[in-house]
């Protein structure tokens, strides 16, 4: 059974563009589908493992916790006036953030 890595990197801008580019390469024939599908899951697993592995710094984020919900253990988070401090005192505010907050590895762990 293939292992099923978390789609929402396919969200961002660089999943997008990823998509788009080919769905032009599907449509001009010089991919198949299937090809295409197999890209996907090759960044889905990508991406996932190098951030994992590269990303070690701390932040501390302030702000308002407007909504939260647990589904399919993914939680959802969405914070109203949030403020991140980074590690070196640097600090990034937004009037509104998402996050999704998942386990750690692949979606399909742990469901035997």
């Amino acid at each position: 059974m293939a292992s099923a890595y978390y789609e929402f990197y396919r969200g961002s801008s660089i999943g997008i563009a990823l998509t788009d580019s080919l769905d032009e390469l599907i449509t001009s024939g010089s991919i198949t589908p299937q090809l295409a599908m197999k890209v996907l899951l090759q960044f889905d697993r990508s991406l996932a493992d190098t951030l994992v592995k590269t990303v070690k710094t701390k932040t501390q984020l302030k702000g308002h916790l407007h909504t939260y919900r647990l589904c399919d253990e993914v939680w959802t988070f969405i914070i109203k006036d949030a403020t991140f401090k980074m590690e070196g005192n640097e600090t990034v505010a937004a009037s509104k953030v998402k996050i999704i907050a998942c386990k750690n590895g692949e979606a399909s762990e742990g469901k035997k």
